[in-house]
């Protein structure tokens, strides 16, 4: 599964991991993220995300 990048603080969104803090089960991909979900670090916004290897 693709990992995306949080390109104001550097968070790597890992959907293998999801985001317990926010309530996301492992195996979330990051196009299946509720619309309001933020970064958990920063609080930046999906649209400030980009694609990693």
């Amino acid at each position: 599964m693709q990992k995306y990048l949080c390109k104001p603080c550097g968070y790597i969104y890992n959907p293998e991991e999801g985001d317990e803090m926010s309530g996301i089960e492992p195996g979330t991909a990051f196009e299946d993220l509720p619309d309001d979900w933020v970064c958990p670090m920063c609080g930046a916004d999906k649209d400030m995300f980009e694609p990693v290897d």
